[in-house]
């Protein structure tokens, strides 16, 4: 999940046939990654995204329960010479930036449809009082949302536990699903996180997997999910704020990655063995394999690589092939085609 938000805050690239075509006035590719993180109470959903929030050089963190569509999008004043004015909301204020949505599922639906464009379009349009403008919002939103019966229900798609619609949920590159679970060694490494925070200890290192418990996926290369605890073994202590912060905003305004040949054929195989026919095939569009481009020029800016690496392709595929098992996993544990809503994801 934290490398999922890490790569919604560094984002992508624009293509190069957007660069050339943007004074011509012409359509516009986002390079923007959107984040859902849907979860049982108390599985530090609202940390994770605080932390993103401080974490980026320009970002706004609302909450969904108090957030109207004007108060996401654009509001209408009336000035006192009686002119109107146009007072921009949190998606347009974090523009270039990253929009952090915190209780997402408390929000009116109405409230919900007002995202669609800029999530998309990357922009805000509004038509009254006579005013006909449209505010650039090209921001990445990272949004946390409860089920609405307290507990995800697995026997349920992620639409019906959030009642969310499914333009909206499919317009998500990474869906999450965080699921409040007995389990022995992960309790053991939460426990001692918390206690770190008010004792000078170090962290148990038996919650972290050894050498012999490696998965070598793909021709010897360690897996994402087994290379990450070990920098959390070796790492003991965060990396200050402000330098993660710098790095970020470093890397989102000097790192332009290109995709390589080889990183290229990688998605590219990936696409075409998911569209091709299964029985338990998830429905896949090409709305999935530009998101698979942006979360891989977004991998290679993790490095501050100037090229996308067939590895960078390679850790992207694992990731969304995570979110979208835990989307379209029912209660026996079989992937089920219908239980995504209108996208893949």
């Amino acid at each position: 999940v934290k490398a999922g938000i890490l790569l919604a805050l560094l984002g992508g690239t624009p293509p190069a046939i957007e660069v050339k075509t943007k004074k011509s006035n012409q359509f516009s590719i986002r390079t923007n990654s959107h984040v859902l993180i849907v979860g049982d109470p108390g599985m530090g959903k609202s940390q994770m995204l605080l932390a993103a929030s401080q974490t980026a050089a320009r970002s706004v963190y609302v909450g969904g329960n108090t957030s109207s569509t004007t108060g996401l999008t654009v509001s209408l004043t009336k000035e006192p010479g009686g002119e109107v004015g146009i007072e921009a909301g949190a998606l347009v204020l974090s523009d270039e930036g990253v929009c952090c949505i915190d209780e997402f599922d408390k929000m009116a639906k109405q409230h919900q449809d007002g995202l669609l464009e800029a999530m998309e379009q990357q922009q805000i349009s509004v038509a009254k009082a006579g005013v006909v403008a449209s505010l650039p919002a090209r921001c990445s939103i990272i949004a946390a949302a409860n089920p609405k019966q307290g507990s995800y229900d697995m026997g349920k798609t992620v639409s019906e536990n959030l009642n969310m619609a499914g333009p909206l949920l499919s317009r998500f590159d990474l869906v999450f699903i965080l699921r409040d679970r007995a389990d022995k060694k992960q309790d053991n490494l939460v426990a001692s996180n918390i206690m770190k925070l008010y004792q000078d200890s170090t962290i148990d290192s038996s919650g972290v997997n050894n050498a012999a418990e490696v998965d070598l996926s793909t021709n010897g290369r360690v897996s994402m999910k087994n290379r990450l605890p070990w920098v959390a073994n070796f790492q003991k202590q965060a990396l200050p704020a402000d330098l993660v912060r710098n790095y970020i905003s470093y890397a989102r305004e000097y790192c332009k990655p290109v995709m390589s040949k080889e990183a290229a054929e990688v998605l590219e195989d990936h696409f075409l063995k998911l569209r091709q026919p299964q029985p338990d095939g998830v429905p896949i569009t090409t709305r999935q394999l530009e998101a698979m481009i942006r979360l891989s020029q977004a991998r290679a800016k993790a490095c501050l690589r100037p090229i996308v690496l067939k590895g960078d392709a390679l850790d992207v595929i694992e990731l969304m092939t995570q979110s979208v098992d835990e989307v379209h996993m029912d209660e026996r544990g079989i992937r089920d085609r219908t239980r995504g809503g209108a996208g893949g994801t």
